[in-house]
This record gives structure tokens, sequence and C-alpha cells, in this order.
């Protein structure tokens, strides 16, 4: 089997998929691309088991089959090289690879393509589709609230909620949280599944910026995404979900509207002088204005600053983790955000003061309780 094709063409293809390829595989052939050529069009396939990352590539083939590359020694070859044509040769008995530049030659062993893991099929699978730029959009805006903590599976990915033309993706580390919902969705199916941060990672990624449509089927056990010529392939995450509406509180009679940049740059300040533990900020609220401080007493470090806002409520006093409310302020758009409240020791809820149509966001944030 020979083919030739674009060095860099090539390359950004395998950056990706590389993606996919787990830092201490349980198979050593795991390590490996999956390139399987059949009319011309080069596949690449690359997994950890749990993720599949899969896409197309037109090249000049002669011969049909299939083999195991050894991904990092061919990535690291072609990011030293300038774009060029390059022409592998497989040896079909020994599955040695042979790669040509217009330096020289290198060779590589290869492994029998059929020793690779059989990649899942979408068998049985509901489907939907929409937009990438508002998928892209939604996990921009969600994946960052997702937890760490492994103990808790279902709260590492991403909980989908399909309702017809609807999608809801929710993510929280039990901190905060964050609901996106978007309306352009085309599908005859409800459902309700958690799809991993890693696979998610990945699919940002590959998604283009456009309103290119992706086709996103699931069953019990695995999501199937698809774009263009890239598919991606990954395990869901078997638990349940927490209920997240219950945490979301419903009566929230005191609103803060703020200009977003103001409130960021702010906390940026002023946190660098609350205590490195808890990150505490106090905001006390009182009419048309809002004081931001915070104090570290084993250093004897304060910060004080006010500003200027608009507020419909009751004087209010309420701390909050800053690093928590800078993460969400920077991935929330628009010139002003809102910040609703009840008491201090319930979640506020921050939303963008204007609405985007057919889209529609709600941050949640804990109180940390005041010391004094």
């Amino acid at each position: 089997m020979k083919f030739s094709v674009s060095s860099s063409d090539l390359q950004k293809k395998l950056q990706l998929a590389s993606g996919a390829i787990a830092s201490n595989p349980v198979l050593p052939i795991l390590e490996d691309f999956l390139f399987t050529v059949a009319d011309n069009k080069l596949t690449i396939a690359a997994t950890d088991l749990e993720t599949t990352f899969i896409t197309e590539l037109e090249v000049n083939a002669d011969g049909d089959g299939s083999v195991a590359v050894p991904a990092k020694i061919l990535v690291d070859t072609l990011k030293a090289l300038p774009q060029q044509p390059i022409t592998f040769t497989i040896d079909d008995n020994n599955y040695g690879i042979e790669i040509t530049s217009a330096y020289g030659k290198y060779k590589l062993a290869g492994e029998n393509g059929d020793d690779f893991p059989q990649i899942p099929q979408p068998d049985e699978v509901d489907e939907i589709n929409l937009s990438a730029i508002n998928l892209l959009e939604g996990i921009n805006k969600t994946l960052f609230a997702t937890s760490t903590d492994e103990l808790r599976p279902a709260m590492t990915g991403i909980f989908f909620q399909v309702d017809f033309s609807k999608l809801i993706m929710v993510a929280t580390d039990a901190h905060k949280l964050v609901k996106f919902s978007m309306s352009d969705v085309s599908g005859e199916v409800t459902s309700s599944f958690i799809i991993p941060k890693k696979a998610l990672n990945l699919l940002k990624g590959a998604l283009p910026s456009t309103d290119e449509q992706v086709a996103m089927s699931f069953n019990k056990a695995n999501a199937f995404f698809s774009v263009g010529n890239t598919t991606l392939v990954c395990r869901l995450i078997d638990a349940r979900y927490p209920d997240y509406n219950a945490v979301i509180p419903v009566d929230n009679p005191n609103v803060l509207s703020i200009s977003r940049t103001d409130l960021q740059n702010s906390l940026k300040r002023i946190v660098i002088y609350a205590n490195k533990t808890t990150n505490q900020v106090i905001l006390n609220i009182a009419d048309g204005s809002l004081t931001v401080s915070a104090q570290d007493l084993d250093f004897s470090n304060e910060a004080t600053e006010q500003m200027a806002c608009s507020y419909d409520g009751d004087a209010l006093q309420i701390g909050f983790n800053a690093k928590f409310l800078i993460e969400m302020l920077g991935v929330l758009e628009g010139e002003e955000v809102k910040l609703e409240m009840s008491t201090s020791t319930r979640a506020g809820i921050l939303l963008p003061a204007e609405e985007v149509e057919g889209q529609d966001i709600l941050m949640l944030v804990m109180p940390v309780m005041l010391s004094n």
C-alpha cells in the first residue's frame, strides 16, 4: 500500500486526532493512529477506548489497506517538516512504514491495523441536528463549571437535556452552576445524558465557527457527533445527574445591574487582598452603590472599592468566591450583567442584561458564609 499527501494537511488532522490518545494507554496499540486507505481517501482514527476521534483526508493512493502508525514519532516528524508532499509506503507483510519527503527517507515500525480496537457504530440511535457555532458556544459557556471530583462522576461532564427543538446544557461543581439553552435544534426526541469533559474539549477543537450543521446521535452507551468529514464518538458517563432545578432559587427580589467589565476588573484587583484559601470578597449593596471589599487577617491585607450601579431591593451584604465570579463574568458577553439575590445565605443568579435570540444562559454561584 502506498499513498501521497500534503504534510501540513496531514499534520492538522493528526493534531486534532492526537487529543484522543491517552498519555499512558492500557494497550500499546492505543499509542497509534489507525490509517485506513480506500478509494483515494485516508481515514485517521485515534482512541483511548472511551473517546474516539475519526477524520478523513483526500490522498493519492496506490492500493487499499490499513495500518497502525505510532502517533508521537509521526506527529514530531511532521512538525519538523516544512509543507510539502510526502509519500507513505507500507510493507503489507511486516507493516513497516517508509515516509519519503524532499529531504530523505524515514522508517518506522507499524502494527497490523486489524489489531486496533473496534470503533463503536451508531446502532439504535436517536438523532438531532444543530448548528456548529451554537454547540461551540454551549460548550465554551459550560465547560469551565464542570467538577474535577472523580468521586462524583456525574458532575465531571456536561448534562445534555434534549427536548424536541430545544437543547439544555448544564454544568456544575456544587459551588457554581451554568445552564445554557438553545432553541434552533431539529429533532423528534426527548432524552438526557452526560458527556465527559475530555470528549467535549476534543470536539471544541474540531467544530467550525459557522452555521454548518452537526449531527448528534446517541443511544444508551455512546454519543456520536458528526460535522463535515470528522466524527467524534464518546462513551457516556453512567451516573445520575443531580436535580439542578431544585437548587436554582426562584424568588430573588434584590436585583443589581452593573457593567460587566467594571465589576470583573474590580474583583481582579480586590481578590489580591483576599484570603488565599477562600478568595472571599464581600459585596455591600445599597441604593445606587456597590462596595467591594476583601481582607486577609493573617497578613493584615485589605482593600475596598466603590462603584456605581443600579439596584432594586433591600440593602444587602453578601460574600462570594471572587475567582468564581471573575470566571463567570469572563464567559458572559454583553456590556451589562444582572445579579439577582434573595438573602446573604442563598445562591446568587448571574444573567446577561440583554438576551440573545434563541439562547438563554443562567449562572448560579453559591455564597461564602460571612465570618462576622
